[in-house]
């Protein structure tokens, strides 16, 4: 996450990314990080992008959340039909929903 600092822009564009590692790696060890990184303080808006990221960037694929593990289970949903049909736009949904945190930062 250290590396993520400072190769990207700023600290929106890494909490963007760490929610898109969150579709491959669990999210508890990324937002841990993503607190080491950060002294900012706890009311800081950052927090918010940081854990609406983390939260659902990894339903930009079916094995990035415990739910999506279980509906490939129980519905037999293929990982590959997945990535086709629905990742692009939970994809689309994530990088909308990140894009309103930060606008609502700007408006207040």
């Amino acid at each position: 996450a250290e590396w993520l600092d400072g190769v990207l822009p700023n600290r929106d564009v890494v909490a963007v990314t760490i929610g898109l590692v969150s579709a491959v790696v669990d999210n508890v060890p990324l937002v841990a990080a993503g607190i080491e990184m950060y002294s900012l303080p706890i009311n800081d808006d950052f927090w918010m992008l940081l854990a609406y990221c983390a939260g659902t960037g990894g339903s930009c694929l079916i094995i990035g959340s415990a739910a999506g593990v279980a509906a490939m289970g129980l519905e037999h949903i293929d990982f590959l039909w997945y990535l086709r049909k629905i990742g692009p736009w939970a994809l689309v949904g994530y990088l909308s929903g990140a894009v309103v945190v930060l606008l609502q930062r700007m408006l207040s």
